[in-house]
């Protein structure tokens, strides 16, 4: 596969040239051994498609995960405590894990163990890659990327994401690069507030 559009929010990018230009060539050689053709098993029972041999999202995910594993990139997990009252959760929210369990406890609320997870994760850069429903990706980059940058875990969120021309190719309701990049734009300059990359890719 190869990247077709780029986008940086909040000087992801440039970020990466400046403090991680390895990890940008491992992630550009990633996408580039992806090969797409050998992905093409999926055939449609859609009416609009029945019949018609479709890229397999699966099969492309298990690219991606063999080759970023490969390298080093590893499957990450942010665990956090919650409950039902805003002003704790206000209180607790930027403390370590722990230590926001035994607060709210404290406060007389029940705590609730929760996490947010990503894919890959190397040298505090986060990548996602998203063939799946389309409402992961608002999730990936407003909640999880988010989630991970506040605990200091993650400088960068990348997103790898499939271009329009290579979605019309898949089943219904796979995300796409040019939708997405919109759903950021109208957000304004600074939402989210972290610095992310969208990558679109094609076969």
């Amino acid at each position: 596969m190869r990247i077709a559009a780029k986008y940086s929010h909040l000087n992801g990018w440039e970020y990466m040239l400046v403090h991680h230009m390895g990890l940008w060539d491992e992630i550009q050689d990633v996408i580039a051994r992806v090969d797409a053709e050998a992905c093409k098993t999926k055939i449609s029972k859609e009416k609009t498609m029945r019949g018609k041999l479709l890229y397999s999202p699966e099969d492309m995910n298990g690219e991606f995960k063999l080759n970023f594993e490969t390298l080093g990139w590893k499957q990450r997990r942010n665990t956090f405590w919650v409950t039902d009252d805003e002003k704790v959760m206000r209180a607790v929210y930027s403390m370590p894990t722990e230590e926001q369990k035994n607060a709210i406890r404290a406060s007389g609320h029940e705590p609730i163990m929760s996490y947010n997870q990503t894919d890959f994760v190397k040298n505090r850069i986060a990548v996602e890659v998203q063939f799946g429903k389309y409402a992961f990706v608002a999730h990936d980059l407003f909640v999880k990327r988010l989630s991970f940058f506040v605990a200091d875990i993650i400088d960068v969120g990348i997103e790898i994401l499939p271009m329009k021309d290579l979605e019309r190719e898949m089943s219904s309701g796979v995300p796409y690069y040019e939708r997405d990049l919109v759903n950021v734009i109208r957000q304004g300059r600074d939402v989210p507030t972290v610095p992310l990359i969208l990558l679109g890719v094609v076969p």
